[in-house]
């Protein structure tokens, strides 16, 4: 039986139907894949994004937690190089006080004679040599030479041996020192300085240690007192 017309129109908008209905499927399928792989760029793209500004907020604290130490580090090194000063500046100021109660001393000349006898005495026995130069303050001459009479008989019978004393005449010390002598061998070259001031460093240097114990208290990084 022959298809009419209409009946081949009917088949052929039921096919486009059909083929339609297909592309509108396939459209969607599409569309949802599109959409599907969109949400999946879109979610590693948010992901790497977050990751990298994760990554350069942890760079910036880190930064930050380093510059605060810094900040710390140098602020604790002033502030012990400032407590180092003030304790350096106390001990500065001992000295310095000491200083002025020595020369306190050679304005009483029974105390100044018997420690000239006694730096005197030292002098000798430190050169062991037979000829010994003395060099005093141009006011101490006669001090010294008194002490000097004094001590040659004890030095000779403590060591068994002759020594000539002379006082330097031409060469005084700086009368603006606090006292003391200074005793040389004959040809000068060796010399044991025994002036008050240099006795107080040597004492101040052997007692520093047990100074800064004193003032300061022990220090707990220090394995060594001396």
């Amino acid at each position: 039986m022959a298809l009419t017309d209409a009946d081949v129109q009917k088949q052929i908008k039921h096919m486009m139907a059909f083929i339609e209905q297909e592309a509108n499927e396939k459209v969607e399928e599409i569309d949802a894949r599109a959409e599907e792989e969109f949400n999946i760029e879109k979610g590693r793209l948010v992901q790497t994004q977050r990751v990298k500004i994760m990554g350069h907020y942890e760079k910036k604290e880190k930064q930050i937690e380093q510059h605060k130490k810094i900040q710390m580090s140098n602020l604790m090194n002033q502030a012990r190089l400032k407590v180092l000063k003030a304790r350096d500046d106390m001990i500065g100021d001992l000295l310095n006080e000491a200083r002025q109660r020595l020369a306190e001393i050679a304005k009483d000349p029974a105390r100044y004679c018997t420690l000239l006898e006694g730096l005197i005495l030292q002098g000798f026995y430190q050169l062991l040599e037979p000829k010994v130069t003395i060099r005093c303050r141009q006011q101490d001459v006669e001090m010294v030479q008194a002490a000097v009479n004094k001590t040659i008989p004890i030095y000779k019978e403590a060591v068994k041996k002759n020594i000539d004393v002379r006082i330097d005449q031409d060469r005084f010390l700086s009368s603006e020192i606090c006292g003391g002598v200074e005793a040389y061998n004959d040809n000068g070259k060796i010399k044991v300085s025994n002036t008050l001031e240099s006795r107080l460093e040597l004492m101040a240097h052997q007692m520093m240690p047990e100074v800064r114990v004193n003032l300061f208290g022990a220090n707990p990084n220090r394995k060594f007192t001396d």
